[in-house]
């Protein structure tokens, strides 16, 4: 019966020129199915990213219930005399003769979920900082890195780009 209603309303409003207008409000009045991605899992985020400058590559990996990334590729491996590049501006003098390649930069991560890693830290060996961070995976190649001191509303964000999964 209601069916038959609303088709004879519908010829009717099509007489009179509304027949868009009752179309867009039958079209409201029909349940429609959304398709939702699934969330991704927390190790959604291993693999291979290339920082945001292109300068670095990070790998972030999984120790534990934490995550953590390394250093793996830098476009600028060695000092002009050949020898490869260490951390000369870590604050701790005993590090400042690690080398840049194989450096944990990013640490202490947990998944938080909906795509998100909270509670870690980065470390920039352009700077020697150590800062809070939380990441985020924009989509499955995107990954948002924000370091910051104190909140996160006073840093910075980078945008890593996925080079290899795991």
């Amino acid at each position: 019966m209601t069916k038959r209603i609303l088709g004879i309303a519908l010829i009717a409003f099509s007489l009179v020129g509304l027949l868009p207008v009752a179309q867009a409000a039958t079209a409201a009045a029909v349940p429609t199915t959304v398709a939702v991605a699934p969330a991704p899992s927390p190790d959604a985020v291993l693999g291979v990213w290339k920082n945001g400058e292109g300068t670095g590559m990070i790998q972030i990996y999984k120790q534990g219930d934490k995550y953590f990334g390394r250093i793996v590729w830098l476009q600028v491996p060695n000092n002009p005399d050949g020898t490869p590049r260490i951390d000369v501006n870590n604050p701790e003098e005993k590090l400042r003769k690690s080398p840049l390649k194989g450096l944990v930069n990013i640490r202490d991560f947990t998944y938080s979920g909906e795509g998100k890693w909270e509670n870690g830290r980065i470390y920039d060996p352009k700077n020697g900082k150590d800062y809070s961070c939380e990441m985020t995976l924009t989509d499955p190649n995107t990954l948002e890195v924000r370091g910051f001191i104190g909140v996160s509303l006073f840093g910075r964000t980078d945008v890593w780009k996925r080079q290899v999964k795991k």
